[in-house]
């Protein structure tokens, strides 16, 4: 297999659940100045042209960071990376996934973009990703994990768009249970090895 993505990006989660799956995979780096890789023109692996994008052994290409998360846990059900089908807690995580992707994520997006000025930026930190950071804080005060006391891929794509809070200037120091989940999550060895990996 083979795992296209760009230093810093969302590609991360991805690394880290193939790392805790202990898949054997290849890292591809794509530059996004030019859309291109080792290989060549990036748009030929994904027309998309974002990351992350997992070539199978058989040439088929998934994209979108939430469903490659779903096809490693699923693809390795012994590693419990999601919970069972048809269960409460997988839809849980499933929740979860999905507030990451649509919330926090996009959210983020907005204060990496170049078309919005500095104090709109200040303004939705506060009034909008400000609550979203609070829902966070509230849930893992009461657990280590997103389910809990089990890591899950809902953990690494969390995990992976909290790392952005100090590029677009957000502090989230006041923020005692993200600061001890981060540290937890920087403590697994799929996290040392993936950060590592992207030479963050």
């Amino acid at each position: 297999m083979k795992l296209y993505f760009a230093p810093g990006s969302c590609g991360l989660a991805s690394q880290i659940a193939l790392r805790e799956s202990e898949q054997k995979f290849e890292l591809i780096k794509v530059d996004f100045a030019t859309k291109t890789t080792v290989e060549g023109n990036y748009y030929e692996v994904t027309p998309k042209g974002y990351v992350p994008a997992l070539k199978l052994k058989n040439g088929d290409v998934l994209t979108e960071g939430t469903v490659i998360l779903q096809w490693i846990a699923d693809g390795n059900p012994e590693r419990r990376l999601l919970p069972e089908f048809g269960t409460r807690e997988r839809y849980k995580a499933l929740e979860w996934l999905n507030f990451v992707a649509s919330d926090l994520h996009k959210g983020m997006g907005v204060m990496f973009s170049s078309f919005v000025d500095g104090a709109s930026k200040s303004r939705f930190a506060e009034g909008y990703m400000g609550p979203h950071f609070d829902y966070i804080e509230k849930h893992l005060t009461n657990n280590d994990y997103v389910l809990g006391d089990t890591f899950s891929i809902a953990d690494a794509y969390l995990y992976n768009v909290l790392t952005w809070a100090p590029r677009v200037n957000i502090d989230l120091s006041k923020y005692t249970s993200i600061q001890k989940f981060m540290a937890r999550m920087g403590t697994r060895p799929s996290v040392r090895d993936a950060l590592a990996a992207e030479q963050l």
